[in-house]
């Protein structure tokens, strides 16, 4: 039914439209031209030039159409561009993941989308959704960008350019009301100094309660938000031909995290309970925890950045410092694994305070309502081990036996360019620029018990604490990168363009454990699970380096068929860097699960580096100066990419990165627009994305599936009316309809696989063979899903107000899957739900 809801709409859509990128306006750089001509200007290549000049697929958001979608971060302007998903915000404010064209950036790795604001390249993956100032336009460059904007640009890159103060005073405030006690504001001026110099200030904030509720703690503190930020830059000319622009930035970030839920896949458990085995897609959210989970986050960071003109070139040189600290606190997973039972009933110390909360908030909870399959039973004893009286309580549950669990991320990085690029109106354009770029990095995750005291905000807790530490990951890393590039476009003949580009980068990596050498007082192990212990004496983890070297080259080719149609191509080659887990994680994944329960996962302490190559071909132009279009198709391979896993068993959870050896990935992707008539356009785009992995020696049975995270196909439509009311006030709307197809977030797809009930089965009181526990993850692929925003109101020159309508129709539909394999089942994250609001803005 939904593929016949999908096929209907896109063909009625462009059978009776025409539909395209929302490409309506252009930003100050260049604009006298753009008017002339009606072009759009965009500075993909760093350099200004028309959108049809440039030989590659650009979605462009302009000032007028960020205006009209009320567009502020990522995971907005993302869900109105094809062949582009994100996932943003389920585990953390700072976790934020977005594919192009079947490339992810994997959580924990490094992200494969370059994120480039006036000019200067961010390097913090936490950046990748957070409000940028006052936009003026955005750019999303899709395929292998790193030859101009280096690392990390393997699947595409977002420009974004802000606000820049002119000569004379503007400014605007704009406030808005919506459902769920959610509110924001922001507002900007911009005003000269002097003469050749002015000021650009703006700030935001937004709050809200969130869609969902803490039943157990009477509250809603799953998804709420806190966050403001304030902006600053300064631009002055130094000279005739010198101009220094200065910018800096903070921001505040306070709310939930880990909003997540699981869902269980195992079909031999189905007739006790058919939620044993459940599709994603069909589970009634409840969340229950009874510790409430928190999310903070402070961003400052500084730039400067110069640019002198010198008669035939343009030398450009800018410096950026940027430190982001994330925390979250959470209700731990490990109830059904009994971590905190004492089962010798000779435990002392914090065992037996672990032991002893477990047991008496499970009394105290019995029969509380949890999502099936769990249930809280007369003792926390896993129902398999006591089935008349044991419980299956599922992660998050409202009893102690969870344990807690505290993380941090903290990066501060400061990074360099120079480049000298060519200014004229030669034949040849080029460039040419060095790089650096130093991070410190420091990430820990932290699980206590839980002693009914809460969380104590620091990673490690010693025995006998409010919170005593069971389990610890801490590492510091740091990273230095040195890079050199070079481009040149040669104008061959009046019609066609050859552009060569490439960039050579070194990344010295380095990772130290900041693991205290201890025992843990609930397993008598290790605190580390990496750690030996010899002599009686825990050892420390030793540290790790390497180097990852790799040149990106890309060769573009545009042939100008007409005055009004291009045809283009493009190949180059992607590079993301290797990195570490945490030393010990293949010795954990192989004991837990390949020598227990006969899996065949292969896990490593340090991950390869990712390296894609993807060509692209295709033609864009317009038609009789009302119907803009861009047709592409694109082939890309992958080699080693990067994907990350979740494992949870009784030692605890373990985030690693992996690596799939081989994945192909091919596709076409279709953009249209139209203008009906003076103030009445309609737009939309297609996208059609196939994928296969070639090979996987990290889980040989996936060979054959697609790749993860990539949806098999995205369409948007919509339409916009600006008209006239009266001579001084117009009506706007506007309406984005999108439709995200089916997606798998694993490897492992329409595949069984052992878990840890199948090692367990045997030994319990079911006595039941290994086979019962199996699992199959058929059920685990989140289904097409649609979303309809809308917006109507009234403006002036100066003032507006607009209603507005996020996911009008109520559609439900999952944010994320993380499929935890070998424990049974997947995490699942909820997406927004329909929210109504109202906006009022005005400018001056």
């Amino acid at each position: 039914m939904r593929n016949f809801k999908t096929i209907l709409a896109s063909g009625a859509a462009f059978g009776a439209l025409f539909a395209a990128t929302p490409v309506l306006a252009q930003d100050a750089a260049g604009a006298e031209e753009a008017e002339e001509s009606n072009a759009i200007i965009v500075t993909a290549r760093r350099q200004n030039e028309t959108l049809a000049e440039v030989p590659t697929a650009i979605t462009v958001f302009t000032a007028d159409t960020l205006e009209k979608t009320g567009i502020q971060t990522a995971d907005e302007f993302v869900q109105l561009t094809p062949g582009v998903t994100i996932v943003t915000g389920t585990a953390e404010a700072g976790d934020t993941q977005i594919n192009i064209r079947g490339i992810n950036g994997a959580r924990d790795a490094e992200s494969s989308v370059a994120l480039v604001v006036d000019g200067i390249l961010k390097t913090n993956t936490a950046q990748l959704n957070q409000d940028q100032g006052t936009l003026r336009q955005i750019e999303i460059l899709k395929g292998p960008q790193g030859a101009l904007y280096g690392r990390n640009a393997a699947a595409g890159a977002i420009v974004i350019q802000t606000l820049k103060p002119g000569d004379v005073l503007e400014g605007g405030v704009k406030v808005s009301a919506a459902e769920d006690s959610t509110y924001s504001a922001s507002a900007y001026v911009s005003a000269p100094v002097g003469e050749g110099a002015g000021f650009v200030i703006s700030g935001n904030y937004s709050t809200t309660d969130g869609f969902y509720r803490n039943s157990f703690l009477g509250s809603k503190t799953i998804d709420d938000q806190e966050v403001w930020s304030i902006d600053g830059r300064f631009v002055a000319n130094l000279g005739p031909a010198t101009e220094l622009d200065v910018k800096a930035r903070y921001a505040d970030l306070k709310g939930a995290s880990i909003n997540f839920n699981a869902a269980f896949h195992l079909p031999n458990f189905a007739a006790v309970d058919p939620a044993f085995f459940e599709d994603v897609n069909e589970h009634p959210f409840d969340f229950y925890s009874n510790i409430r989970p928190t999310n903070a986050q402070q961003t400052f960071e500084a730039s400067a950045k110069i640019e002198h003109e010198f008669e035939g070139a343009t030398l450009t040189a800018w410096a950026l410092y940027s430190d982001v600290d994330q925390s979250l606190t959470a209700d731990g997973t490990s109830a059904d694994f009994a971590r905190f039972l004492d089962f010798t009933g000779t435990a002392t110390g914090d065992l037996a305070a672990a032991n002893a909360a477990c047991f008496a908030s499970t009394a105290a909870l019995t029969g509380y309502p949890l999502n099936a399959p769990t249930f809280i039973g007369n003792n926390p004893i896993p129902f398999i081990f006591d089935p008349a009286n044991g419980s299956t309580f599922g992660p998050y549950s409202p009893t102690t036996c969870d344990g807690t669990q505290y993380q941090i991320r903290q990066q501060s990085d400061f990074s360099a360019e120079v480049r000298l690029a060519s200014n004229g109106d030669g034949y040849v354009d080029w460039q040419i620029g060095a790089y650096y770029l130093h991070i410190d990095r420091e990430v820990g995750v932290s699980l206590g018990a839980d002693l009914g005291n809460g969380v104590t905000r620091q990673l490690y807790n010693a025995p006998g604490s409010a919170n005593p530490t069971t389990q610890l990951y801490h590492d510091d890393f740091s990273t230095d990168v040195y890079a050199v590039f070079a481009s040149a476009d040669f104008e061959v003949s009046d019609r066609l363009e050859l552009g060569l580009a490439a960039r050579y980068d070194i990344e010295d990596r380095k990772v130290s454990s900041l693991v205290p050498a201890v025992f843990d007082p609930i397993t008598g192990g290790p605190i580390n699970p990496g750690q030996t212990v010899v002599g009686g004496v825990v050892q420390p983890i030793a540290g790790q380096s390497e180097k990852f070297k790799q040149l990106q080259p890309k060769i573009s080719l545009r042939y100008e068929l007409s005055d009004d149609v291009n045809l283009y191509a493009n190949w180059g080659i992607g590079f993301k860097s290797g990195g570490f887990n945490n030393q010990g994680s293949a010795a954990i994944v192989d004991a837990a699960f390949n020598q227990f329960i006969g899996t065949d996962v292969l896990i490593e302490d340090q991950y390869r580096k990712e390296k894609s190559s993807a060509f692209e071909a295709g033609i864009k132009g317009e038609i009789g100066g009302v119907v803009n279009f861009d047709l592409a198709g694109y082939y890309t391979t992958i080699d080693d990419m990067q994907f990350f896993e979740f494992f949870v068993g009784g030692f605890g959870l373990l985030r690693v990165v992996s690596n799939i050896d081989e994945v192909e990935v091919y596709g076409a992707e279709l953009n249209l627009s139209a203008e009906i008539m003076p103030g009445w356009s309609v737009f939309g785009s297609a996208n059609v994305t196939e994928s296969e992995i070639k090979e996987n020696a990290s889980r040989p049975v996936t060979v054959g599936n697609k790749s993860p995270h990539t949806a098999d196909y995205t369409i948007n439509l919509g339409t916009q009316l600006d008209l006239p009311v009266t001579n001084t006030i117009d009506f706007v709307a506007r309406a984005d309809y999108r439709i995200t197809g089916p997606t798998w977030f694993h490897t492992l797809q329409d595949d069984p696989n052992p878990t840890l009930f199948s090692g367990l089965l045997p030994g319990s009181a079911l006595a039941l063979p290994a086979f019962v526990g199996d699992a199959d993850y058929s059920i685990s692929q989140r289904d097409e899903f649609s979303v309809m925003d809308v917006r109507v109101g009234l403006e002036t020159d100066t003032w507006s107000v607009t209603a507005f309508a996020d996911n009008l129709f109520n559609e439900k539909y999952l944010n994320e899957v993380i499929t935890a394999v070998e424990f049974g089942g997947s995490f699942i994250s909820p997406g927004g739900l329909r929210r109504f609001g109202v906006e009022v803005g005005y400018k001056f």
